[in-house]
């Protein structure tokens, strides 16, 4: 059996790390859902004020990063193994992984946690739609043949 690497587009996964930076901007403004996310994780004005630690963002571009460029190859296997649109195979993929991987383990995650359910929607929500536009962002830029 011949082993292949999956082929990536490198702009593609680069323009959806940075649509996952941009989304969770988005979401977690105040005037969006930042102030409902506050609310149920428990952070107030002053606490959101302080900021996180300086390494925190990087890492933020590092894991965007990460799920892009495994999107892409796993929408590249995809595309190979069943044919037809790569847009499609992109987006099915990124959301079958985002149910099987990352809701999944969330759930599990915030059962344990004291302050139970009440942040699960809005990470579910934030994580779906950052799949969701990498998806689209890879599966419309495919990677050349």
């Amino acid at each position: 059996m011949e082993l292949t690497v999956p082929a990536v587009n490198i702009w593609a996964v680069l323009l959806a790390t940075v649509a996952a930076i941009v989304i969770g901007f988005v979401y977690y403004h105040p005037k969006v859902l930042g102030t409902s996310w506050m609310k149920a994780i428990g952070h107030t004005t002053d606490s959101v004020a302080r900021g996180p630690k300086p390494w925190v963002y990087p890492l933020i571009v590092v894991c965007a990063f990460v799920t892009a460029w495994v999107l892409a190859g796993a929408a590249w296997i995809s595309q190979e193994f069943y044919g037809g649109s790569f847009l499609l195979n992109a987006l099915v993929t990124g959301w079958i992984l985002f149910v099987g991987f990352t809701l999944a383990r969330v759930v599990v995650h915030d059962a344990f946690d004291p302050r139970g359910f009440r942040v699960t929607g809005h990470t579910a929500l934030n994580e779906l739609l950052i799949i969701t536009a990498m998806g689209l962002i890879i599966g419309v830029w495919p990677p050349a043949a």
